[in-house]
């Protein structure tokens, strides 16, 4: 059967018909839909994890025990479950395993634009990339075959646009290969060093051996002769944009299984052509590789590292032609900034929260929270990465005691699935050592930046069902923060909010703030609150401008401020923050 889909569907697809049974992931755009999609069929375990570590190592046991498993997470994912993955690159697989990892170009909505491509040459695995639906397919059956062939990791690479955009694929039956037995051999699966300096040389010439060879004559890679001025070496979505580019009119060395590369097929390739182009996204994985074996090449010395590629730039940078618009609309939509949605939670915390920027240091987290860095609420200083935070905070405050400076108390603020996938370690970390930081946990009961996928906090699995709720007050006091140092407080009022962030700031101890409610845009919440709002009464408002420092895009500036019905849900913080009482509150 024939249909769209997205790369992600078909990814989730490819391992369904490959026979998976067992799959984890942590939501993180933008691999999201992967997990999401593979959940819906049956015959199969699917589970969020509550980081991406743990993804890969549920993926590696189930890989151990006989059964084809994957995991999936977003670029930066990868560096947290790079303990588990190098180390499992020395296990000889049993059941086939697979890493999918969705690289970020351009950095949508991430911090960094790492091309993880060199943790496969990093780790000594298979590494695959695909270049459309079809190809994510046909490729995540591939690279399940090569996985038991080679007893090796498969990392399968994907970039943003692969992921979102839709071709047409073809689906075939899923066959479920039967779980091979387990057998105990601590040769393959106990990696003590004894046993993993038997195992490195084994890797190097036996394994690595073995890929390149398939590397060279897999059908993965391929040689597509067209005219010989210009040869194209290329991967992933690039080669969709070189062919929308150059058509006929260049020939390609098209790459899908990238480590090792096929040298024997670019040397073939490159005596064939008379000049040599490079065009991959990210860092000049391939380029480099290849002026190694000493050809001449053209690579990032004309295309850029940053950023994302389109078929605009390659046609600019290579042929210099710049695309000329064929249709635009009179109207172009405003530029905004992305900013906190009308009824967060979260805005009356940072509100609060901004009062005390000039004597605290905020150390943030990665969430949709991080929002409370613009403008006008401005509350955070700092974001490193999942989890860092609580610990960022505990040396910032660990230097400040060194150097005698008292003029900043460090607030963490982290969200309640960050907290779980790896804020947990850092809270503990700052009570073992004493720290007087304050940790404000934000409980939105969802892991809403991604989409609103459940987490170990909200009652439910992957698929809905039922599930224990792990309690955040209990946990923070497992923690060792003592019970007179526990807060839980409603951001949406403002008054029990400021009191709350008033003890964390003279807390001399670790402390913990937990504001809780529901994200605003929970289809519940939504259905709750869909006749309260708030309104300004004309009368009573003398555009002082105080709400507006809310940042809630609701507010509208006009000659007195009104305020849009239809994003507006009646969270009334700026009923609480207008000094006229001139908003009211109506529909409860």
């Amino acid at each position: 059967m024939k249909t769209l889909m997205t790369g992600n569907e078909a990814i989730a697809r490819g391992a369904y018909e490959a026979g998976v049974t067992v799959a984890s992931a942590y939501p993180g755009t933008p691999s999201t839909e992967i997990m999401e999609n593979f959940s819906k069929y049956k015959g199969a375990h699917s589970e969020w994890a509550v980081n991406e570590k743990v993804a890969c190592e549920v993926a590696a046991g189930a890989s151990i025990r006989g059964a084809r498993a994957f995991c999936a997470m977003k670029h930066v994912g990868l560096n947290v479950a790079a303990d588990g993955f190098m180390s499992y690159s020395y296990h000889v697989t049993n059941g086939g395993f697979v890493l999918v990892t969705a690289d970020e170009p351009n950095m949508f909505s991430s911090q960094n634009e790492q091309d993880n491509r060199y943790y496969a040459l990093f780790g000594k695995t298979a590494l695959i990339e695909p270049s459309d639906s079809q190809e994510c397919i046909d490729f995540m059956k591939e690279a399940f075959n090569i996985s038991e062939k080679f007893e090796t990791p498969v990392v399968f690479r994907i970039t943003t646009r692969i992921c979102h955009s839709k071709s047409r694929v073809n689906l075939e039956e899923r066959v479920v290969p039967p779980i091979k037995e387990y057998v105990k051999d601590p040769s393959k699966n106990l990696m003590l060093p004894a046993i993993s300096r038997l195992r490195h040389p084994k890797i190097e010439n036996i394994r690595l051996a073995g890929l390149k060879e398939y590397s060279n004559n897999c059908s993965l890679n391929r040689i597509e002769m067209n005219k010989t001025k210009i040869g194209i070496i290329t991967s992933g979505v690039s080669y969709q944009y070189c062919k929308e580019v150059m058509g006929d009119n260049a020939s390609y060395l098209k790459i899908g299984f990238l480590n090792p590369l096929p040298d024997t097929m670019i040397k073939d390739f490159a005596s064939k052509v008379e000049k040599l182009y490079i065009i991959e996204e990210s860092d000049p994985f391939i380029e480099e590789q290849v002026r190694a074996m000493g050809i001449s090449c053209i690579g990032k010395d004309l295309f850029p590292i940053c950023g994302e590629f389109s078929p605009a730039l390659i046609r600019e940078l290579l042929l210099g032609k710049k695309q000329v618009s064929t249709y635009q609309t009179q109207m172009q939509a405003p530029s905004r900034p992305p900013v906190l949605c009308a009824g967060c939670p979260h805005r009356g915390l940072f509100f609060e929260l901004g009062k005390y920027k000039d004597k605290a240091f905020f150390s943030g987290d990665i969430g949709c929270y991080t929002l409370g860095a613009a403008s006008p609420l401005n509350a955070l200083d700092t974001t490193i990465c999942m989890g860092a935070s609580i610990t960022g905070a505990h040396g910032f405050t660990k230097a400040n005691e060194i150097a005698n400076d008292t003029s900043k108390k460090a607030f963490a603020i982290i969200g309640d699935s960050t907290f779980f996938h790896s804020g947990i370690t850092g809270l503990i970390n700052s009570v073992y050592n004493n720290s007087s930081i304050t940790t404000i946990i934000l409980d939105n009961s969802i892991t809403a930046m991604t989409g609103h996928q459940e987490n170990p906090g909200t009652g439910k699995n992957i698929t809905g069902a039922p599930a224990p709720a792990v309690d955040l007050v209990q946990l923070c006091y497992a923690c060792g923060i003592k019970k007179e140092n526990l807060i839980v407080v409603d951001p949406y009022d403002l008054a029990a909010t400021k009191e709350a962030i008033k003890k964390g700031y003279e807390a001399t101890e670790p402390f913990v703030i937990i504001t809780k409610r529901p994200c605003a845009l929970l289809k519940p919440v939504i259905k709750q609150r869909a006749k309260v709002k708030a309104v300004v009464n004309a009368d009573k408002c003398r555009s002082c401008k105080m709400c507006l420092k809310s940042g809630c895009p609701a507010l509208i500036l006009g000659e007195k401020i009104s305020i849009d019905q239809n994003s507006c849900n009646g969270c009334g913080v700026c009923i609480q923050i207008c000094p006229f009482d001139a908003i009211e509150r109506i529909g409860e």
